[in-house]
């Protein structure tokens, strides 16, 4: 049970969710910075101030890193675009087509949408997502096949949503997994390395020493791919968090 609060300090906004945990963790988040703390649920505000004071220079540095940070432009889903797959650039060719639309990429570097000539925009997009969406949803068993016997631990379900803050989260109760659906525009190995980071999660919740400890075991070049994925240009789309 989690009981989610506002507050703000320094004339900073953060949100407070205090649940059963041990201890107090503060994160900050893309792509504009919001501040969130994970805190015990018997945690006081002064605890919580106090907190809050003693990062307030490492925040502002988060804060500024986000605002900083390049953003990818509006795309349109027109011809001569660029759209990346698995780290890799590919034009865009939209080509008039009669029958059922689809998606190809080619070895050439390009991505050709074959769909009605009088598609909009909106239809476009669309099938754009969904091709990305069935591409990562192809890569899913590949990647339990390949993690769950070096981890150890078997999950239950592995699916992919639009995430707003996160590159992937887990529920440890339900040993669940969610990937973030712009994770197939990234880097294969940075997609193994969030996989592997919620397979982690299961067994060590925070990002203590003994989960780091787990996954340079595991990945010892784990923060390289941290660091590519944190530095990459942000979405243009404002996402909800479903």
């Amino acid at each position: 049970m989690v009981a989610t609060t506002f507050t703000n300090i320094c004339g900073i906004n953060i949100q407070v969710d205090r649940k059963e945990i041990k201890n107090l963790h503060l994160a900050v988040y893309p792509p504009i910075g919001d501040v969130r703390i994970a805190a015990p649920t018997n945690t006081t505000e002064d605890n919580i101030r106090l907190a809050v004071i003693d990062k307030l220079g490492w925040i502002k540095k988060q804060k500024l890193r986000f605002k900083q940070q390049l953003r990818q432009s509006k795309r349109r889903c027109i011809s001569g675009e660029c759209h990346y797959f698995l780290g890799e650039p590919y034009r865009l060719k939209v080509v008039n087509h009669d029958g059922k639309p689809q998606m190809k990429a080619l070895k050439s570097g390009e991505l050709r949408m074959l769909i009605a000539a009088d598609a909009d925009q909106n239809a476009r997009e669309k099938l754009l997502a969904n091709w990305y969406r069935q591409q990562l949803r192809d890569l899913i068993p590949i990647l339990v096949a390949k993690w769950q016997p070096i981890v150890g631990i078997e999950i239950n379900e592995c699916r992919i949503r639009k995430m707003k803050t996160k590159w992937g989260s887990c529920n440890i109760e339900g040993r669940r997994v969610w990937l973030n659906l712009e994770l197939v525009k990234k880097p294969r190995a940075c997609i193994d390395y969030i996989f592997l980071h919620e397979l982690t999660h299961l067994i060590h919740r925070c990002h203590d020493e003994s989960f780091k400890k787990m996954l340079k075991k595991f990945m010892p070049d784990w923060q390289v791919h941290h660091k590519a994925l944190n530095t990459s240009a942000l979405v243009h789309d404002t996402w909800d968090k479903t």
